[in-house]
């Protein structure tokens, strides 16, 4: 069962490399989280490497801005690894076509933009729905509506045969006091109704596999027992790790602060009982990263 902690310096020195969710954990879509700042820095300082491991649909750099423009200081991370990167390549591989019918809002449609790491990539267009080969979906058209609202298009999806790639697989994410919609959400719609849904985000295989790459690209070749995934999403950081057998350290003060009854720290028998529901085993657990 999950050893709750109180600070991560308790076992960062059995780690020489951590794999860090974003959202929920070293921010909150507006602000940074000092402990978390502060605990990650210090990790750092001891010569382990942190590699930004996130479901955001944008591409590294894009993200890289993001954390300036909210205050997160780039000496508490060292690389980033994002689904959007991930999904970005396979799509440029043709994995749904060339015609796509792209979901989500103007900002996400730098999805699109060229990349460099795929060889004689595809020409990518978005298509109104009747004419694509395939969908694109980055998020919501509008993160605060009902998925439901996708059910005429995905109906029609469904009958032409159209696959969906989805570059977040989150289902909600919590920005300040609100919780919104992500793409994960439109994808598991779609799967539900009997769509086939295509995953490049936690906790599917190929975005470990990028984080490894960055971490390789650090000159830091470390074995997967030395490796610590951190994040609040049972479902994707820890499922992930999980899948990957990597040690894991679940931050409850996150999406499942209500579930765990985490104020500062969870409440033991609460935490216990949900995990047992979740069929989630994380190494550790802390209320928040700090």
């Amino acid at each position: 069962m999950t050893q709750i902690i109180e600070s991560l310096s308790e076992i960062s020195d059995r780690y020489e490399a951590l794999f860090v969710d974003l959202w929920g954990c070293v921010h909150n879509g507006i602000t940074p989280f000092p402990g978390a700042v502060s605990a990650l820095q210090a990790y750092r300082a001891t010569g382990g490497k942190v590699v930004l491991v996130t479901n955001s649909p944008r591409a590294r750099d894009r993200v890289e801005k993001q954390l300036a423009q909210i205050g997160v200081p780039a000496d508490c991370w060292d690389a980033i690894a994002t689904s959007g990167d991930s999904a970005r390549a396979a799509m440029f591989r043709g994995v749904v076509g060339e015609k796509v019918y792209f979901i989500g809002q103007d900002g996400d449609r730098k999805i699109f933009d060229p990349i460099r790491i795929v060889e004689n990539p595809v020409n990518v267009t978005p298509v109104p729905l009747e004419e694509a080969e395939g969908i694109v979906c980055a998020g919501p058209f509008d993160p605060t509506a009902d998925p439901d609202v996708m059910r005429p298009d995905f109906l029609y999806a469904k009958q032409k045969g159209l696959k969906l790639l989805c570059a977040n697989p989150d289902i909600v994410v919590d920005r300040g006091d609100h919780r919104e919609w992500c793409a994960g959400a439109l994808a598991r719609l779609y799967s539900e109704m009997g769509g086939e849904s295509l995953y490049f985000g936690k906790p599917h295989p190929p975005i470990y596999d990028l984080a490894l790459r960055r971490l390789t690209a650090l000159g830091k070749v470390v074995d997967s027992e030395t490796i610590l995934a951190i994040g609040d999403g049972i479902l994707t950081d820890i499922a992930g790790a999980m899948g990957e057998d990597i040690d894991s350290l679940f931050i409850s003060g996150g999406l499942s602060a209500a579930e765990t009854k985490t104020s500062h720290q969870p409440d033991e028998t609460i935490l216990r009982d949900y995990l047992e529901r979740e069929k989630s085993s994380p190494t550790y657990t802390i209320g928040h990263l700090r």
